[in-house]
């Protein structure tokens, strides 16, 4: 454990008989230092206790911040503190982005398979610890343990997915036009990256660029969210007893300094390529400062996902579809149905059986067995669901079921239905983020065609239709980075995983760590 100046905290601390005062605060800093980690790791539950970490990581070792600022991560369900994170700031960024440019003369010449190897091992500590590693998902950030599991197994299947990819960065041998020359085409790291995340997928949205990262033979620098560090903690301890070298990977926990943080992470001139999964607006800020360097971006931006269900639909699989796909996390994914559009003659009946299945939902504690769905992140998350319930019912939606928050502790909203939405309601435009379901009535295929591409971003789209013609036709119209076709889930490693219009740039998963490589051309002439 690194020592460092004693943290802000009202904990007891011991001043054991030493011989000098030197050694007795040394002492007295190494018990609070130990009690800190001791309370965090017990309020988990873990079996293995050491996956959690309550410090940063930089360099290869677990630090706290230099001033002394701690970070209170809170569970979503109970409200109860789980433990502290380090308030890091400008000088450990600095620090960590230091230490992966040193790293990287290493890291950088190491071979694909040898990174093919570490990133194998990686995956497989990731399997041997995965109820511990679901569990941490469930008490940081509020989802069923169920959907923890699964996230887990998203996560987990990035390292996979990327300890294959390394050993098939292939470059190529383009004929030449002149005798003399031959030309090749190599593919190098684009050296260090900054990996900034969200909370909705503590896991899966740090694994799906680090995986990425680390493949292509990156150093990296990571700011995971404040309101769910664990997570990202308990990986970057798994990865070092993987073999993974020090400053290869570096952590920088924040929330008050994240202006500063995130800055110095786009602008650095060692900083290379960014990497970005949360909102348009802080995706837009972000894309400028990066701009400032020609650094390459990757990002993935909010998203307003409309889900069609059409006359010749299947209705039963349309609402097991839109079950999944919209209230999947309470309704915080970013490809999740925001938008559910329903043709006249299947909407009663569409309906009726949407509310039927929600109606059997159990909100609650995550870690609870009978537990389907999990509160809300925060207060502003419930906020914003109450505002888009209110306008929508402002401007003549039926309230099916829900429409409030549940009282007591946690921030659990009702799962909602609402009938009759107009297509200028606020829902209708902005990202929920919440469990809510508004439904939208329309005519014809050209109607929902005109409503579902009025947006500004385009990340995915779902319908369900049994007309193979309609089929192509609206896939192929919808303007949008990704289609799910009589299927409200679509996210796997192996897909190429991305955006159109203001909600990204890139992709990940499948052709994701070309995003992570440079192309270098080499003519070899004289021959």
């Amino acid at each position: 454990m690194t020592l460092s100046s004693a943290p802000r905290l009202a904990f007891a601390t011991f001043r054991l008989s030493t011989t000098t005062p030197s050694k007795s605060r040394l002492v007295t800093k190494t018990f609070i230092a130990y009690r800190m980690a001791s309370t965090s790791a017990a309020n988990f539950g873990l079996k293995d206790a050491s996956l959690i970490r309550n410090q940063g990581y930089i360099d290869g070792k677990w630090v706290d911040a230099q001033e002394g600022g701690v970070i209170k991560v809170t569970n979503p369900a109970t409200e109860e503190d789980l433990g502290t994170v380090p308030e890091m700031g400008l000088a450990e960024t600095k620090q960590a982005i230091d230490a992966a440019s040193r790293a990287f003369k290493s890291w950088g010449k190491t071979t694909a398979k040898e990174r093919h190897d570490i990133l194998k091992k990686f995956y497989a500590l990731m399997q041997e610890n995965t109820e511990d590693l679901a569990r941490i998902i469930t008490l940081e950030n509020g989802k069923p343990l169920v959907e923890a599991k699964g996230e887990h197994a998203y996560a987990s299947s990035f390292i996979e997915w990327f300890a294959e990819e390394a050993v098939r960065t292939y470059g190529e041998v383009v004929p030449s036009q002149f005798p003399h020359i031959r030309n090749v085409v190599v593919k190098q790291p684009i050296v260090l990256v900054s990996i900034l995340t969200p909370w909705n997928f503590p896991s899966a949205m740090i694994t799906r660029k680090l995986g990425a990262a680390l493949a292509a033979g990156c150093t990296t620098i990571i700011k995971p969210p404040p309101e769910t560090p664990f997570s990202a903690l308990a990986l970057t301890e798994l990865a070092t007893r993987a073999g993974v070298p020090p400053g290869v990977i570096n952590v920088v926990t924040t929330q008050a300094n994240v202006a500063d943080v995130g800055r110095e992470m786009c602008e650095n001139d060692a900083v290379r390529k960014v990497t970005f999964t949360g909102s348009t607006p802080v995706a837009k800020m972000l894309y400028g400062m990066a701009a400032k360097g020609m650094k390459k971006m990757s990002i993935e931006a909010g998203g307003n996902a409309p889900f069609i269900v059409f006359d010749d639909a299947d209705i039963p699989a349309a609402v097991e579809g839109a079950i999944a796909c919209k209230f999947r996390g309470s309704g915080q994914t970013c490809v999740c149905a925001n938008r559910i559009y329903v043709q006249d003659s299947v909407y009663a009946d569409f309906a009726s059986r949407l509310a039927e299945k929600a109606a059997a939902f159990k909100v609650g504690n995550g870690l609870g067995p009978e537990t389907t769905h999990g509160p809300l992140i925060h207060g502003k998350a419930l906020e914003k669901v109450q505002r888009h319930v209110d306008d929508a019912l402002a401007r003549g939606a039926q309230l099916l079921m829900g429409g409030t928050r549940l009282p007591g502790k946690g921030t659990f909203f009702q799962p909602t239905l609402l009938s009759d939405v107009p297509p200028d309601a606020l829902v209708n435009s902005e990202e929920t983020f919440g469990p809510l379901a508004a439904l939208t009535r329309f005519s014809t295929e050209e109607e929902v065609l005109r409503w579902a591409n009025d947006s500004k971003v385009g990340l995915a789209g779902y319908f369900y239709s049994r007309d193979v013609g309609r089929v192509w036709r609206v896939a192929e119209a919808l303007e949008v980075g990704m289609v799910g076709t009589n299927t409200g889930l679509i996210s796997q490693a192996v897909i190429p995983f991305g955006g159109v219009k203001e909600s990204g740039l890139g992709r990940e998963g499948a052709h994701g760590i070309e995003e992570y490589m440079n192309i270098k051309f080499v003519a070899f002439g004289g021959l």
